[in-house]
């Protein structure tokens, strides 16, 4: 990609968060050299964040290595990179330990090549403040830093607190299933419940397997709903359909033609290509009945993981060790042992009793910007620098990721990248999309055309 000039570049941008969004937009503005830059991280080491650092050997990326590229300009980097290193090939569901390494080695090349363009501070932001132009982001226990503009690369939130289940204490609930060893003090006679059924709580019991917990574990969501597993070749199909012949409700009955001819995951990747056009198409009536009714079914089948953890989940659920329910938990209290869950399976009357040494809240990300708890996004919403998105599904944003004030306006030295924009453009929570949006944000801050 050859960008042509087209307006004067932002001096000095600070970016909070450096996780994947915040690491590769970072890295991107090294490359094109026009920008100071300051990657704000308050984790030990900016580059993993916790996709990539919170993980064991075994827990394996769900897209294949020749997509995981970090640069859309060259989508053969990252399987050149694995090669030259003997760590796999381009069909490879690689660990994402080691995927993280290879996020921590670009920031650390582009460190030592940017001539001091692009530096780290270890720090959590707490505020951020507007005046003549420029972004004071306030720093916990350190001098604040001055900006042109301030870019939010928070990545996912944490998930949401259950009801109820906060009061059951650490000993028995575990809010945060990367804060500490959710297997420790557990032995096979005890009984484990996780909240949720997707990709998180796929890592739990791969977790609490690889520690050698030999007990049952429950996984408990509002429909029961398993991510589905890739197939080990990887496939290529032809384009579903082409954005202007589509709205979102006659997507569902394109997918479900084209699954009957090819099979659903390539009908599900065939429409990969338009996804994003579809979306922003769509209006918001459209936008709400998706999210409501389709949301759950579409993540499960869009979001795959790899062949390997398919065969292991499934060999779990055989021999008993993993068990999935669908239903809604109604209360929770403790004994001196172990927590009592009443909760109702879905579309019964009844309410069951269950009872676990330990429970894992793996609900998924919170998405709600009214309800988090992070201080930063807290005070710019006081602000009303930010606002959520009409759905509650993170902050809204135009097209140019630049953040919508609580009056409308867009905010052109305020940026939002990654997860929380999903609003905007729907696919933008894994690696091929996330590329794309640091990538041309990165050029626009620089001065260069889209």
């Amino acid at each position: 990609m050859q960008p042509g000039p087209q307006s004067a570049p932002f001096g000095h941008v600070a970016i909070v968060g450096g996780g994947f969004s915040g690491t590769i937009l970072a890295v991107n503005l090294a490359r094109l050299g026009a920008v100071r830059a300051t990657l704000i991280e308050r984790r030990p080491k900016a580059g993993r964040g916790v996709a990539y650092s919170a993980a064991l050997d075994d827990h394996l990326l769900n897209v294949r290595a020749c997509n995981m590229s970090a640069f859309p300009d060259d989508p053969g980097h990252f399987e050149r990179w694995l090669e030259e290193r003997g760590l796999g090939g381009p069909e490879d569901f690689v660990p994402r330990l080691t995927y993280g390494a290879y996020l921590e080695a670009l920031l650390a090349d582009a460190l030592a090549r940017c001539d001091g363009r692009v530096t780290v501070v270890r720090a959590n932001v707490e505020s951020a403040m507007f005046n003549d132009a420029k972004v004071v982001a306030g720093l916990a226990g350190q001098p604040p830093v001055e900006a042109d503009a301030l870019v939010l690369a928070i990545g996912n939130l944490p998930p949401h607190e259950p009801s109820g289940l906060a009061a059951l204490g650490p000993d028995f609930y575990a809010a945060d299933p990367w804060a500490g060893d959710i297997a420790e003090g557990l032995t096979g006679a005890d009984q484990v419940l996780i909240v949720g059924t997707g990709l998180t709580m796929i890592d739990v019991a791969l977790l609490l397997e690889s520690r050698g917990f030999g007990g049952r574990i429950v996984a408990l969501s509002r429909r029961g709903l398993l991510p589905r597993g890739h197939v080990a070749a990887a496939t290529h199909p032809a384009p579903i359909m082409t954005p202007s012949a589509q709205t979102l409700s006659r997507l569902v009955q394109s997918v479900r033609a084209r699954a009957g001819e090819i099979g659903w995951r390539e009908a599900i990747d065939a429409m990969r290509p338009h996804t994003q056009q579809l979306w922003q198409r769509a209006g918001e009536a459209e936008r709400r009945c998706f999210v409501r009714h389709l949301r759950p079914y579409w993540d499960v089948h869009r979001h795959r993981i790899a062949p390997r953890i398919a065969a292991r989940i499934e060999a779990m659920r055989a021999r008993g060790q993993l068990v999935v329910a669908a239903g809604r938990i109604e209360t929770a209290s403790r004994s001196a042992d172990q927590a009592e869950i009443v909760w109702r399976p879905r579309g019964s009357d009844t309410s069951e009793t269950l009872r676990a040494r330990r429970i894992v809240n793996c609900t998924g990300p919170q998405t709600d910007l009214l309800r988090t708890g992070e201080m930063l996004l807290r005070s710019l919403a006081t602000d009303g620098h930010i606002r959520p998105d009409a759905l509650r599904l993170g902050i809204d944003v135009n097209d140019r990721a630049e953040t919508i004030d609580t009056q409308g306006a867009a905010q052109p030295n305020l940026l939002a990248i990654g997860p929380m924009t999903r609003a905007a453009t729907w696919e933008i929570v894994a690696v091929p999309d996330i590329r794309v949006q640091a990538w041309s944000v990165a050029r626009r801050l620089s001065g260069l055309a889209d």
